[in-house]
């Protein structure tokens, strides 16, 4: 067979064929090194070990294993080469461009279940295991949708406590699950990433002493419940204690046989998992880039995938939609850009779109109507994308494959 041929067949192999160009910041980035992986106490923090750290946490940190499926969905090329432009700075740029500007490390893109492009940088390949950073968020919500399909959950309208009463009698504990959902428990909670931050501080407290510790440290409210979206990694580690507490198991395992195995996962996937032997659930899950991708497709399609219902589709519609959350949680309400419906990132517009994001620029973004998925791994400059052009360019990106298909 030609080698034409082949690169037709396999997506990842014309990733791989050619040479690659030099990509932004390599030498910074740990290029000379070999992209290492950082420690325990750097990895998250020096740039210089961030893409070995980010492809290979699950080399450093204790962790559960989700196992591939048996049968992976097929995800193969599509027909046709996909030629996507974008505008950004008053300039025509392709995907090309993006990945020669930005900090990507796998940049992937799906309609109708086939790959249209495929591409990796700094040494990183098909795989490596990239870190989801808060896109595990995203996954935690997911199952909570199935406890509750399931019965484990009798209402999204209960107190976490009914069902964790180690957390009853404080603010944590006293809220209802939609609302921590929606992540608006009203206590406060600061995130910058600085190392200083609450977010630092409930860590530590949750390394050392627990979980349900940490979350108990937290005894006020600033903000009444329900009524403002304040984005807290604290309120997906609630949910994870809670999914422990109902399902009676490890949430890796609750979703290995739920969701990884049935959406044809090819590849294993891990989820860090902290000293009480709860998942860190906000953050540090891993999986290959593909993978996402058939998360992605599986969300496009609204939670089925072969005729198979495998996310509750009543659950995933009003987890992705902002016009079935309250106003509050809208786009340009919740933030200035996004809105936020069940621990998914919401899209302004008629449409509905929604995203999947982590830090340092981890993304999958999906159009149901359109049934496009991007997925974005990346080690860019900052923790929060939107203090950088990695950002604002990567929405132009979104943008500019949206108009290739359809409409804004």
């Amino acid at each position: 067979m030609h080698l034409p041929r082949i690169l037709m067949l396999c997506p990842a192999l014309v990733a791989l064929a050619f040479p690659a160009a030099a990509a932004p910041d390599e030498e910074q980035l740990g290029k000379r090194a070999g992209y290492p992986i950082g420690t325990r106490a750097n990895w998250f923090y020096d740039e210089s070990v961030r893409v070995g750290s980010f492809s290979n946490l699950d080399r450093l940190l204790p962790h559960y294993t989700l196992k591939r499926a048996a049968r992976p969905l097929p995800l193969p090329a599509a027909a046709d080469a996909a030629t996507i432009e974008y505008r950004f700075e008053n300039r025509t740029l392709t995907l090309d461009d993006f990945l020669a500007r930005q900090r990507v490390t796998g940049l992937l893109l799906i309609k109708d279940g086939e790959v249209l492009f495929e591409r990796y940088q700094y040494g990183r390949h098909p795989a490596h295991r990239f870190v989801s950073h808060s896109m595990a968020k995203s996954i935690v919500s997911i199952a909570v949708g199935m406890a509750l399909a399931e019965g484990k959950i009798a209402s999204l309208d209960d107190a976490v406590g009914k069902y964790v009463p180690e957390l009853s009698g404080v603010p944590y504990g006293d809220t209802s699950i939609r609302n921590v959902l929606r992540m608006s428990s009203g206590v406060p909670f600061s995130e910058v990433y600085d190392g200083n931050d609450d977010l630092g501080r409930f860590t530590l407290a949750r390394n050392t002493h627990g979980s349900i510790a940490a979350l108990r440290m937290f005894g006020t409210r600033e903000a009444e419940q329900g009524i403002r979206f304040h984005y807290a990694s604290s309120e997906t580690v609630i949910l994870a204690v809670l999914l422990r507490a109902v399902t009676g198991v490890t949430l890796s395992e609750y979703l290995t046989d739920r969701l990884w195995q049935p959406l044809g996962a090819e590849a294993d996937a891990t989820w860090v998992k902290t000293s009480d032997g709860t998942e860190a659930g906000a953050g540090s899950f891993n999986a290959i880039l593909r993978d996402y991708g058939r998360l992605g497709v599986l969300l496009a399609n609204d939670g089925a995938v072969a005729g198979r219902q495998i996310v509750p589709k009543d659950y995933l519609l009003e987890a992705t939609d902002w016009r079935l959350q309250p106003d509050a949680f809208a786009p340009r309400r919740a933030t200035r850009f996004f809105g936020y419906g069940y621990q998914f990132w919401t899209f302004p517009g008629d449409k509905r779109r929604f995203a999947l994001l982590g830090v340092y620029g981890q993304s999958i973004f999906i159009d149901p109507e359109l049934k496009l998925v991007m997925v974005v791994t990346a080690a860019a400059r900052n923790a929060s994308v939107g203090k950088e052009s990695f950002g604002p360019e990567r929405s132009a990106v979104w943008r500019g494959i949206i108009g290739k298909y359809g409409n804004w």
